[in-house]
């Protein structure tokens, strides 16, 4: 009974509080790609993480000090 209630507790932080800017977005705006600009923002970040992975595995490389097991 208890798990059963945190998890209702966490289902409802996330409606009631986390999803107050997408009811924003859904409700006021009907631009595709302002509508979508939390998602832009998400995949921009993604972008700049993986490309300073890769230069991270690039230096390893370079110097001589990747796993290759």
């Amino acid at each position: 009974m208890l798990a059963n209630n945190i998890w209702e507790l966490i289902g409802k932080f996330f409606e009631n509080v986390l999803f107050i800017p997408y009811n924003f977005f859904r409700l006021t705006i009907e631009n595709w790609w302002t509508s979508n600009f939390v998602n832009w923002i998400l995949i921009g970040v993604g972008f700049i993480a993986l490309f300073y992975w890769m230069s991270q595995m690039y230096a390893y490389k370079r110097q001589g000090k990747e796993d290759t097991a």
